[in-house]
């Protein structure tokens, strides 16, 4: 989720999601290509890497031409004392690690928050040890850590103050020390890299990219299969010349984390697809970047589908807010506010079609971010409705991802989990939400 959408939707955030804005996956409005079945997959030469030693070639001139991006001269270089391959706890291929991972948690609004340089800064609580064991307990398997890295960073040099590297490496540990699988990413992070995959900035945000995931690299790299690293969070992409830089950014991510060697060189790594959004993904990302190990890869898309259900705050000359969602969930009575589209048949050609493009070829697939909230307007009869179907809509999402090979992990939503007294809030939501994880 990125800043601005939060600013957008600061009304809805207090009262119905919690988080900070839109996701990928979703549309403001219901586009043509809502409903259209692209036939665009992975190249063969891509999948190559998955299910070989071999290295993905990019199918386009335009993604050659940026798989191998120039870094150098604008940052001074921090992968000071690369290390030999160490495989020892590295075995799991990213499709093992995938299968054991039945449903995430992101700790949002927290690392990632910025301006003021605080964790608190919009409004969360620190991440305790009691926090992240009540996670666990509850039952997710795997935690995704957005961070924010820049605002620590000196602007002339990249580097990273070193108190919040071990702020972070901290809160890893506390994941890792319960058994749970952490995603670390570079998140929004004011905009420098998801603001701008454009070719004028390409060359210096490779550079930042680069500079960034040494440090960070180098800092976590002691950790065993458990901690996963994401080069970005939801990149902004309309196009196939901005897949191109997205492309080098995602190279630039792989090879740096891979040069630091240790258990790096074997840890799996995440990329993302254009906006994190699953129709531009299945168009756009036709090939993975290259890495010079085989079956460490994953991909990542988001799902805030509908986004009138999810993220609306007020009904539109286009189109109104969707409160009650679902198969035997519309309402008889505020019928203006019944989905006109998104709900099943449309959750269902989504994930079939990552599963197509991804999953059977070998990749797994992250749904980094996905969940709703409340819409705390409603009243009486009509509140438990909307209850129902978003208990409904949790399990149903939740389910045809694991169904499709899709790991879901589900945004920080403020109504589910009390992150100050480790208690659930939200016990329908929630158990609607572990009933399906369970399947």
């Amino acid at each position: 989720m990125t800043l601005p959408n939060r600013l957008l939707l600061s009304g809805l955030l207090l009262s119905l999601l919690g988080c900070g804005g839109g996701g990928g996956g979703s549309s403001a409005t219901p586009p043509a290509s809502s409903t259209k079945s692209a036939v665009s997959s992975i190249s063969p030469s891509s999948v190559a890497v998955i299910s070989s030693s071999a290295a993905a070639v990019p199918s386009s001139s335009a993604a050659a031409s940026s798989s191998t991006p120039a870094t150098g001269g604008i940052y001074p270089g921090y992968n000071l004392n690369p290390l030999p391959a160490d495989t020892q706890g590295m075995e799991s291929t990213a499709l093992h690690i995938a299968s054991k991972i039945k449903i995430g948690f992101n700790i949002g609004n927290t690392l990632e928050a910025m301006g003021g340089k605080s964790e608190t800064y919009w409004g969360n609580p620190k991440i305790t040890k009691e926090f992240v064991a009540f996670v666990k307990q509850a039952g997710f398997s795997a935690v995704r850590l957005p961070v924010s890295w820049d605002q620590y960073a000196n602007q002339t040099t990249a580097e990273i103050d070193p108190n919040w590297l071990n702020r972070v490496k901290e809160v890893v540990q506390h994941c890792v020390d319960n058994d749970l699988y952490v995603i670390v990413n570079i998140h929004w992070d004011g905009g420098w890299l998801e603001n701008n995959v454009v070719p004028a900035k390409q060359a210096q945000n490779n550079a930042k990219q680069k500079a960034f995931w040494e440090q960070i690299a180098t800092h976590l790299r002691d950790f065993d299969e458990h901690v996963l690293f994401a080069s970005a969070n939801e990149p902004n992409v309309d196009n196939a010349e901005q897949m191109a830089v997205l492309h080098s950014y995602h190279q630039t991510f792989i090879d740096t984390v891979r040069a630091t060697g240790g258990k790096n060189a074997q840890r799996v790594l995440i990329v993302q697809g254009p906006s994190t959004d699953i129709e531009k993904t299945h168009t756009l990302m036709t090939t993975l970047p290259t890495d010079s190990v085989a079956n460490r890869l994953m991909a990542e898309v988001h799902f805030y589908s509908p986004w009138n259900y999810t993220g609306m705050t007020k009904d539109e000359s286009w189109g109104n807010q969707f409160f009650y969602w679902g198969k035997g969930f519309h309402s008889t009575t505020d019928t203006a506010h019944n989905p006109t589209w998104g709900e099943e048949d449309y959750v269902d050609q989504q994930f079939k079609s990552m599963k197509t493009q991804f999953v059977d070829k070998g990749v797994p697939v992250i749904m980094g971010e996905f969940g709703t909230g409340i819409r705390k307007n409603l009243t009486g009869a009509d509140l438990q409705l909307h209850l129902d179907g978003r208990a409904y809509y949790l399990n149903y999402v939740t389910k045809q991802a694991i169904a499709n090979g899709i790991v879901p992990f589900l945004w920080d939503i403020g109504e589910l989990l009390d992150r100050t007294h480790n208690k659930v809030l939200d016990q329908q939501a929630f158990d609607a939400l572990m009933q399906a994880a369970a399947q």
